[in-house]
C-alpha cells in the first residue's frame, strides 16, 4: 500500500495517474454539448449506492471508468455558455494549475512551519486586495473558505468591538434582501432571534438608507446598541448595490461597524470599466470577497478584509502546540492568529497563478464582459412581451418572470414558471434559477460565463417560453 504515497519513489506514477486523470476530464469538456444530462436522483442514487467501499477497485484506471459512471459523465458543467443558474463561474486555466500544485504539495496555512511561501503569498495577496478596496495603511485580512465564513468572523469582530454587556441589547442593520448568512451568523454567535433587523429596498433591490437611518435613530432611542450594519455589494438575487457612501455616513454618524458584503460584486475591484459602482467600499470596517464567484477562481478561494488589522485579535488563540505566543515577539507569521480555521488549505494560491499569468485586467476584462451581457439581457426582456423583468442589473443578474397571454391567475402563472424551470432541468439544455420576489415565483439567470452570448439567452428564454405554454396547454385540456 505504499506505493499509493506521493513521494520521491512514486513521483514517476503520480505523473502517470494524474495525467490520467486530466486527459479524461479533459475529453469530457470537450464532448460536453449540454450542461447537465437530465438525470434524476431516483436515476443516479442506485448506482452511488450500489457501490461497496470496502472492495477497492486497486487500479486508477478503474476507479477512473467508475468515476465517469457516477459523475463526470452527469455533473452540472459550469463551463457551458448555457448553465445560467447560480453563482458559479467557469474557472481561468491558471487557477486549475495552481490548484494542481496545491493537492500535490499539501501545504497548511495555519503556521509558517507548514507552509513558509505559502504563508507570505497569502499576505501578498491580502495585501494587495486590500488596496483596491482602498481600506488604508493597517488593513489586514486572511484567506476564508467562502462569503458565509467570512460574514461570521465579520460579525463576529463587530460583536466583540462593540463592546456591550448584554447580547440581547445588539442589533445588526441589513437590507430584506441581504445574503440569510447575516441571520445565520447572529444566531451562531448567540445573538438573540430578533438582533437582525430587516431594512426595505426599493424598486431598485437597494437598501432605502432613510429607513436604515429611522432604524438606527430608533436603536439609540431604545437603548439598544446598534452592532453592525451589513451593506451588500451584489445581492445573490439581484446583483443589486446598496448606496454604499450614504450607508457609510450614518455608520460614522452612529459609531456603528459597517460590513460589506461583496462575495459577488468584488469583480468590480478589477473592472476597468465599473468600478465607480462599489465607491463608498473604502469606507468599510470589514469586507467579504469571494473570488470564486467573480474572478473566475476554482472553490473555494475567498477572504475577509478588515480595515484595522487590530480588529483580528478577536478571532485569536494560542496553543503551545502550534502558535504560542512568543512566536509573535519573534515576528514569525502564522496566519491561524487571523482565523477560524485551523487547517487550511493554501486557496491563495489559484488566485496568484492567476494574477501571474493573467493579470487583474484580464479578470477585470472578463467581469466587464458578463456585466454587458447583463445589460443586453434586461433590454431584451425589457422587449419581449412574454416576459416581466424586476430590475436592470447593477452586476450580472437577470430576474424574470413568464407572463402568458391568456392567462391572469397569478397562482397558475407561478406553476407555469416553476414547470418551466424543472423541465428545463430535466432536459439538460440550460440550468437557469428560480426565486421568489413579492411572494411569487420568478426565474433568474445568473450571468458568469463570457462565452454566453445574447443568442444563448434569446434561445433559453425560447425554451422556457416553451416549456410554460407547453405546461398551461395540458392545464387547460385537465380542466376542460
Amino acid at each position: 500500500m505504499r506505493s499509493h504515497l506521493l513521494n520521491d519513489t512514486t513521483a514517476e506514477r503520480y505523473r502517470r495517474s494524474v495525467t490520467e486523470g486530466v486527459e479524461r476530464v479533459a475529453a469530457k469538456l470537450a464532448a460536453t454539448k449540454r450542461p447537465f444530462t437530465g438525470v434524476a436522483v431516483d436515476e443516479l442514487a442506485p448506482r452511488i449506492d450500489g457501490i461497496d467501499l470496502d472492495r477497492p477497485l486497486l487500479d486508477e484506471g478503474a476507479a477512473l471508468d467508475e468515476l465517469e459512471e457516477v459523475y463526470l459523465r452527469d455533473a452540472v458543467y459550469f463551463h457551458h455558455p448555457r448553465y445560467l443558474a447560480h453563482l458559479n463561474c467557469p474557472v481561468v486555466i491558471p487557477a486549475v494549475l495552481g490548484e494542481a500544485v496545491i493537492s500535490a504539495v499539501n501545504s497548511s496555512l495555519d503556521t509558517w512551519d507548514q507552509s513558509a511561501g505559502g504563508t507570505l503569498i497569502e499576505r501578498k495577496l491580502v495585501d494587495w486586495t486590500t488596496e483596491r478596496i482602498g481600506l488604508g495603511p493597517a488593513a489586514d485580512g486572511v484567506f476564508t473558505s467562502g462569503g458565509t465564513q467570512s460574514n461570521l468572523q465579520a460579525l463576529l469582530l463587530a460583536r466583540e468591538e462593540a463592546k456591550s454587556e448584554s447580547l440581547a441589547d445588539l442589533r445588526i442593520f441589513a437590507s430584506e434582501v441581504s445574503h440569510f448568512s447575516v441571520r445565520k451568523s447572529a444566531k451562531l454567535l448567540g445573538l438573540s432571534a430578533d438582533s437582525v433587523v430587516s431594512i426595505p429596498v426599493g424598486q431598485d433591490k437597494r437598501m432605502q438608507t432613510v429607513a436604515l437611518a429611522h432604524e438606527l435613530e430608533r436603536c439609540r432611542r431604545d437603548g439598544l446598541v446598534p452592532m453592525a450594519v451589513v451593506a451588500t455589494a451584489g445581492t445573490t438575487d439581484f446583483g443589486s448595490i446598496d448606496p454604499l457612501p450614504e450607508i457609510a455616513e450614518l455608520c460614522e454618524q452612529f459609531g456603528t461597524w459597517m460590513h460589506v458584503d461583496a462575495a459577488y460584486g468584488c469583480g468590480l475591484l478589477a473592472s476597468l470599466r465599473n468600478r465607480d459602482r462599489i465607491d463608498g467600499i473604502e469606507r468599510a470596517d470589514s469586507v467579504t470577497v469571494d473570488y470564486h464567484k467573480s474572478f473566475f477562481q476554482p472553490v473555494s478561494s475567498s477572504a475577509l478584509l478588515v480595515r484595522d488589522a487590530a480588529t483580528l485579535r478577536h478571532a485569536t488563540y494560542h496553543a503551545e502546540y502550534l502558535n504560542p505566543r512568543r512566536m509573535v515577539h519573534e515576528r514569525i507569521p502564522n496566519q491561524v492568529d487571523k482565523s477560524l480555521q485551523t487547517t487550511r488549505r493554501f486557496d491563495a494560491l489559484k488566485l496568484w497563478m492567476t494574477l501571474r499569468v493573467m493579470g487583474a485586467d484580464g479578470i477585470g476584462t472578463l467581469f466587464d464582459e458578463v456585466c454587458e451581457l447583463a445589460a443586453q439581457g434586461w433590454r431584451m426582456l425589457a422587449a419581449d412581451p412574454r416576459y416581466d423583468v424586476v430590475v436592470e442589473p447593477s452586476l450580472s443578474t437577470l430576474v424574470f418572470r413568464y407572463i402568458p397571454a391568456s392567462v391572469t391567475d397569478p397562482a397558475e402563472i407561478d406553476r407555469a414558471n416553476l414547470y418551466a424551470r424543472k423541465a428545463l432541468f430535466a432536459s439538460g439544455d440550460a440550468v437557469v434559477a428560480g426565486t421568489k420576489v413579492g411572494g411569487r415565483h420568478f426565474l433568474k439567470f445568473t450571468l458568469l460565463n463570457p462565452e454566453t452570448t445574447a443568442d444563448d439567452i434569446s434561445a433559453v428564454l425560447d425554451l422556457i417560453a416553451g416549456h410554460a405554454e407547453q405546461y398551461l396547454g395540458e392545464s387547460l385540456d385537465r380542466a376542460s
